[in-house]
């Protein structure tokens, strides 16, 4: 993998097509946002783009891909598997970020998963004045809480089909608190508490680097990517962010419209472990999936539940066998999307 401390990003704050981290065949563009409403400085997202071969067609709708918390985007292969099938594919990394976060800013922060609304919308107007294709969203852990959140505000403004959306992928969301009961019950209203008026206090024992060491290949994994931006243990958890999410999840347990079909992909079983040992290779260690299972029929309009035997957190950072398994099953929805949206459109003609 191309060694991401040679580029340096931190001088790019116009709206050009850049070279990417990633190296060839990846470029990137910085999206500014303005004085960032947490007091952080200007806010940027950074809008990445695989860029195809000359003369390979682009013949499906334009993937738009939204990573989770200590994460930002450079699965490679997951864009090359979309470009095979026809697809324009974009990432987003967030504000504060992967390539977006800036000098004094805290990782991930956010007090309001509503903030993230304006780099989504720019990037939905990107993506679609580019390419000019219908969008799928594809997104991972908390990616999967905030986006449809998203496209619920969305669909109640300007509906997300009337605004090219088609359909929407969810690789393990994160729709609630795992852990003990009483983290969801007496806990929940400490969280607020805290976040409210110790936003940047954090919480103890939350960096745990099981998931980080089953993934990367310096120790157990068979991936690459840069530590700064994905440390093993992942970021400190704060109580106002941890509030947003806990605001999140509220918001989507009493139910959502996001206005398109979804695939929900998850592991079949969740292992946590404070130390890495093989079961990490094989299960999520970071979500409940029993709690995804039980929330999934929250966000609305038509859903599809595959669990994956074998499968991490990321589903498509698996073992070799899970991952095909996981592509196997995104391909049969992506044919039954394209049937469901052709039917569709002929029903409405009649």
């Amino acid at each position: 993998m191309t060694d991401e401390s040679t580029v340096s990003v931190s001088d790019i704050t116009g709206e050009s097509w850049r070279p990417d981290v990633l190296g060839a065949g990846y470029e990137q563009r910085v999206l500014p946002l303005g004085p960032d409403p947490d007091g952080e400085g200007e806010a940027v997202a950074t809008l990445i783009r695989c860029t195809p071969e000359a003369g390979a067609p682009a013949t499906e709708a334009t993937v738009l891909y939204v990573h989770g918390f200590t994460d930002y985007f450079f699965q490679r292969h997951l864009a090359e598997h979309f470009a095979q099938r026809g697809h324009r594919f974009y990432a987003l990394d967030l504000r504060k970020c992967g390539r977006s976060l800036r000098d004094g800013q805290t990782p991930h922060y956010v007090t309001d998963l509503a903030l993230y609304d304006a780099e989504l919308n720019e990037a939905l107007r990107i993506v679609t004045a580019e390419t000019g294709a219908p969008v799928l969203l594809v997104a991972h852990s908390t990616g999967g809480l905030i986006t449809p959140l998203w496209l619920d505000r969305l669909n109640k403004s300007t509906g997300t089909v009337a605004a090219g959306i088609i359909g929407l992928v969810l690789n393990s969301p994160w729709f609630d608190l795992q852990g003990p009961s009483y983290y969801r019950t007496i806990g929940t209203p400490v969280i607020k508490a805290l976040g409210r008026f110790r936003s940047m206090f954090e919480l103890p024992g939350a960096q745990v680097s099981t998931y980080g060491d089953s993934l990367h290949r310096t120790v157990a994994g068979e991936w690459d990517y840069n530590l700064d931006w994905k440390p093993l243990a992942g970021f400190p958890v704060r109580f106002g962010w941890l509030r947003a999410i806990r605001e999140g999840h509220a918001q989507l347990q009493r139910g959502l419209d996001i206005g398109v079909p979804s695939l929900i992909l998850r592991s079949r079983l969740t292992k946590f472990a404070h130390t890495y040992g093989p079961a990490a290779d094989v299960a999520d260690v970071v979500l409940d999936v029993r709690q995804i299972q039980r929330w999934a029929g929250c966000i609305g309009d038509r859903t599809n539940i595959v669990p994956i035997d074998g499968a991490r957190h990321d589903v498509f950072l698996s073992s070799a066998e899970p991952l095909a398994q996981a592509f196997t099953e995104l391909d049969n929805w992506l044919d039954w999307l394209t049937e469901y949206q052709r039917k569709s459109g002929s029903d409405a003609q009649r």
